[in-house]
């Protein structure tokens, strides 16, 4: 995986004769970020029973508070809400492709949203679809359990938007690319809303992984 997504940022550069020093800086700044998503869910794995299911909530707030590390020049001022559900467990091959793609999307946000702007607001949300749906109805769910679960990740700012001849499909930018590729690789829709800013909106299904005593149950 890492090879690939170090491949894929040396393509952008050989087809050119000229170069910028900055553009180089850049693009190994976002290599290593997509690197360090990967480095921490091992990190997370590690530290945990010592199997390959992971604890989704506790990496998806480490992975952003590295983020914001990063890019806290420019977006000392940028506040951050995660409002996530507890005990979302996901294996290796989802919880990797999807920590790539929060990596995206908020990189993006910190870097482009709020230029001109001394503040700004981000804010990730992940959640079961059927929870969000019961939870609009003011019931709650008497299923325990769930063979497959479709959840909806939603990454969005208050920021400058995307302009509207954008298009997601052809993007030359590589981040969003790598969105489109691991959002297909999960078997996922991806829907740009540009309202108020900028909001991603991924609804995957997965087989959810569930921890029962010491042993995790699909």
């Amino acid at each position: 995986m890492i090879s690939s997504l170090l491949d894929l940022q040396a393509e952008k550069f050989r087809s050119r004769e000229h170069v910028e020093d900055m553009e180089v800086l850049n693009a190994f700044r976002e290599s290593q970020d997509r690197v360090i998503s990967i480095a921490l869910i091992h990190e997370e794995l590690h530290e945990g029973r010592g199997n390959d299911i992971l604890n989704f909530s506790p990496y998806l707030e480490k992975l952003v508070e590295s983020l914001f590390q990063t890019y806290k020049v420019g977006n000392a001022n940028t506040s951050l809400n995660i409002d996530l559900e507890e005990n979302i467990f996901f294996d290796t091959d989802i919880a990797v492709p999807l920590g790539i793609i929060i990596n995206e999307l908020v990189s993006n946000s910190l870097k482009y949203a709020f230029s001109g702007r001394d503040n700004g607001k981000i804010q990730i949300k992940l959640h079961r679809e059927e929870s969000a749906e019961l939870a609009n109805r003011g019931q709650e769910s008497t299923k325990k359990d769930h063979k497959s679960t479709t959840f909806i990740l939603t990454v969005l700012d208050d920021g400058i938007g995307i302009p509207e001849k954008f298009n997601l499909e052809n993007s030359s930018s590589l981040g969003l690319q790598l969105v489109e590729i691991l959002v297909d690789q999960l078997g996922g829709e991806i829907e740009l809303n540009r309202d108020s800013g900028t909001e991603v909106k991924i609804k995957f299904t997965v087989t959810e992984q569930k921890q029962s005593g010491s042993d995790p149950a699909k």
